[in-house]
């Protein structure tokens, strides 16, 4: 079972907001994926959440390195990862995300690319870019599965 919301992001602004929500909400072994096409908006809302929790405003993408580690003000790991370059789900493993889905908070950029793997309890939200010019806006679908399920509607 898996409970879900929509949200309209209409801007900057409102993907910045909903990164705020998102960090005020993150504990120790959480994690969420960020999934959507390229330019959705997934590195600014993880950006928004590291500026919340690590007090770093300018967190460069972990596109190349794959994993970026920062330190919470609580002194929890906050770990931000891409997976676009991931090709193998089996590379994966090399990385050590399961110790950090046990202590960490977790951002998976293109999650998808661990295929089975991700755990059960995990936040999902997926970023899709609908319009055109002037019209253009995000629309992201928050999906709750396991321990995320009943805190879905904090959003």
């Amino acid at each position: 079972m898996t409970h879900s919301r929509h949200l309209t992001l209409t801007d900057l602004a409102a993907t910045s907001a909903l990164g705020h929500r998102l960090a005020a909400l993150l504990d120790a072994g959480d994690v969420v994926c960020l999934a959507g096409d390229l330019g959705a908006g997934k590195t600014t809302l993880a950006r928004q959440v590291i500026a919340d929790l690590c007090g770093i405003d300018d967190a460069p993408s972990p596109t190349y390195t794959i994993v970026q580690v920062y330190e919470t003000a609580a002194a929890i790991p906050l770990w931000h990862v891409d997976l676009y370059r991931i090709e193998d789900p089996a590379d994966v493993e090399q990385l050590g995300l399961d110790d950090a889905f046990d202590d960490a908070i977790t951002l998976i950029e293109w999650p998808e690319r661990l295929a089975n793997n991700l755990p059960a309890d995990r936040l999902e939200i997926s970023i899709a870019i609908t319009g055109a010019g002037v019209d253009t806006v995000r629309e992201a679908r928050i999906t709750g599965f396991g321990s995320w399920e009943s805190r879905v509607d904090e959003f």
